[in-house]
């Protein structure tokens, strides 16, 4: 690995860019762990955020860096790497992130930083710049992760209803009010434990390439708690708009139901994190939201709303790309 001379100041901008990122990726990312708990009426947004940020931060003691290695060392070629490619893979993620929390569509932060880097990192070296084992490991689970969140929610339910068949629906939305606590903590601490590392394994990129730390080195304890402290005030500070899509839009959804979507998505999350795969806790949640209701009758399923959000998923990674390919060449101008 090449080391590159880095002005601090460069540097500095860099790591606090990398880390605004986490932070919007907090609050775009919200939604999906809270969504189901405020909208079945169990949590006010205030304490709903609060809980989600705590076990965001948790994650911390749960996980290994298995990401963040995979973001830091598997999706693009080490030796393409620079500040420039960097800044272009953030400014690209930021701004997509930025577009689709404005228009209240609940896209993939990871997908956007993943498209931001292969855009940056093509503009400057062309496609042999990819590593084709990390991107395919990555892009495969755009399709797999809503898949397993679909698999897992609506077993989930179906478990879930021949355990309590006997029971009123009273006593079961009584009962399950309390348990939708326990799955939105697992969730956000699933969404803690993969989307923080996609930052971290973006500063350890860059720390190797300014030569403050090498490719064999741990990551410094810094990263990994001002990342996890990033995340979980980007979180705090909740993304409401997409609130709303994720929790009303697609399907009405009563405690018993948020509470299969958030066990479902969890455990995606926690075998994609266990496994070092970077995914989309939005992809993940919306399938295990659309398993859940398509358990009961298909039409429970708002399909255009869903659709739409498909939409959303597909043109993720490639107008990340173009943004961030625009982004390298701005910064080679003016970084």
């Amino acid at each position: 690995m090449h080391t590159l001379n880095i002005s601090i100041y460069t540097l500095a901008f860099l790591i606090i860019l990398a880390l605004a990122f986490d932070f919007m990726n907090g609050f775009h990312d919200a939604a999906n762990a809270i969504a189901t708990v405020v909208s079945t009426g169990v949590l006010k947004p205030s304490s709903a955020v609060a809980l989600a940020a705590f076990f965001n931060f948790v994650a911390i003691a749960v996980f290994q860096l298995k990401v963040a290695a995979t973001v830091g060392k598997g999706t693009i070629d080490p030796a393409v790497v620079d500040h420039y490619v960097i800044f272009g893979g953030l400014t690209g993620a930021i701004a997509w992130n930025f577009l689709t929390w404005y228009y209240g569509i609940p896209s993939s932060s990871s997908h956007a930083l993943i498209g931001g880097l292969v855009g940056a990192a093509v503009a400057k070296a062309g496609t042999s710049s990819l590593i084709s084992s990390g991107l395919i490991k990555t892009i495969s689970f755009i399709v797999l992760s809503p898949l397993l969140g679909l698999l897992f929610g609506s077993l989930m339910m179906l478990i879930v209803s021949w355990m309590f068949v006997r029971s009123t629906p009273q006593r079961v939305d009584k009962w399950f009010r309390r348990m939708q606590l326990v799955s939105a903590s697992m969730y956000s601490l699933g969404h803690g434990g993969n989307d923080a590392q996609k930052t971290m394994g973006i500063i350890w990129m860059l720390l190797i390439v300014a030569g403050v730390t090498t490719a064999n080195d741990p990551l410094p304890v810094w990263v990994i708690v001002s990342c996890y402290v990033a995340i979980g005030l980007g979180t705090l500070f909740g993304g409401w708009r997409i609130v709303k899509t994720m929790g009303q839009k697609i399907t009405k959804l009563k405690p018993v139901g948020g509470f299969c979507a958030e066990t479902g998505g969890a455990i995606t999350l926690f075998l994609a994190t266990g496994l070092g795969i970077p995914v989309s806790t939005t992809h993940t949640i919306t399938g295990a939201i659309v398993g859940v209701g398509s358990s009961r009758k298909m039409s429970a399923v708002r399909w255009g709303v869903a659709g739409n959000i498909v939409w959303a998923w597909i043109f993720t990674i490639p107008a990340s790309a173009f943004m961030a390919a625009i982004a390298w060449w701005v910064g080679q101008q003016f970084l």
